[in-house]
């Protein structure tokens, strides 16, 4: 059966959230491999015409938040640039090789495909193997500004809490809050676009307060129904509140959340709707597909895939 066309934003920047796993069983990912694989993820998005806004590496998978830039939001002289700084100061691409340069270096796809295979080629190497690597296609899923993100980057973050690896996100080595608390954003390697109007003309150090804020108190409230989910602990968050956060409430980020990772796309009603019209091809039985309200976030819907846009 072939596969179904992955959903991509043409002509304006757009957002996603990525995720892909590995086909070994267990935990095979250890600290020296989730190194290598930020390493490679920093040096191909120096390549890309791509932001990181937002990235967990686990035992078994990954997650991405990115913003892929289009084609016409850069010259051929920023393409060059970009090229010589990955493969050499003295690389010069012929001119009719240019348009495809560009396309490459936009596509969500093709960057993608060279964190994995380059990841693939070490982990191999490292660990004396042969084979396949990585599991089914990497997921994505089409993120809108303002709420719908800030709460996906807060969901990303809080992967080492589900899996009881911290007790708070900023704890945790290989994801983009700790990233950030650990290294000051070292080579301004993440975009500081959280995504909504609060967290944006502020000093770097204050968006940075801000956001921490929100990530571990949406980590400190779990579901209803679910008591006994992974959180960051009360006490962690009183600790927290004394040097100057303040309480929100939001759920849905304690559990292994479909809405964030199995959904086509999630933002506003209007967002939502919009992207269905633009890609109701890929969807089966379209006349059904309505946006679903995420409970627990206000004004964020989802519009459901699950296993059929893979």
């Amino acid at each position: 059966m072939p596969r179904t066309r992955r959903m991509v934003i043409q002509g304006v920047p757009g957002i996603y959230h990525v995720i892909s796993r590995t086909t070994l069983p267990g935990l095979p990912f250890k600290d020296a491999d989730k190194d290598m694989l930020l390493s490679i993820i920093k040096k191909y998005s120096a390549l890309f015409f791509v932001e990181i806004l937002g990235f967990s590496l686990m035992g078994n998978h990954f997650h991405l938040v990115v913003n892929m830039m289009p084609e016409d939001r850069f010259t051929n002289e920023d393409l060059i640039k970009r090229l010589r700084n990955h493969y050499g100061g003295d690389f010069n691409p012929a001119e009719s090789r240019i348009p495809d340069y560009k396309e490459k270096l936009c596509s969500l796809a093709h960057f993608m495909k060279e964190i994995k295979q380059a990841f693939s080629v070490y982990f191999n190497r490292a660990h004396k193997r042969r084979g396949t690597l990585w599991g089914e296609r990497f997921k994505s899923v089409i993120v809108e500004k303002g709420a719908a993100l800030i709460n996906c980057l807060a969901y990303v973050e809080l992967n080492p809490i589900r899996a009881g690896l911290v007790k708070k996100p900023e704890a945790y080595k290989w994801n983009s809050i700790g990233y950030h608390v650990r290294t000051g954003n070292a080579g301004k390697f993440l975009s500081m676009d959280f995504g909504v109007l609060e967290l944006r003309g502020e000093n770097a150090e204050e968006c940075i307060r801000k956001y921490r804020e929100y990530v571990n108190e949406a980590g400190a409230v779990g579901r209803p129904d679910t008591p006994d989910v992974r959180k960051i602990q009360r006490s962690v968050i009183r600790k927290a509140r004394k040097k100057n956060f303040k309480p929100t409430r939001v759920e849905r980020f304690l559990t292994r959340n479909r809405y964030f990772t199995d959904s086509g796309v999630i933002g506003s009603k209007a967002f939502v709707s919009d992207k269905f019209d633009e890609f109701q091809e890929v969807f089966q039985n379209p006349g059904k597909r309505k946006p679903k309200p995420i409970k627990g976030l206000d004004g964020v819907y989802s519009l459901k895939r699950l296993s059929e846009v893979i």
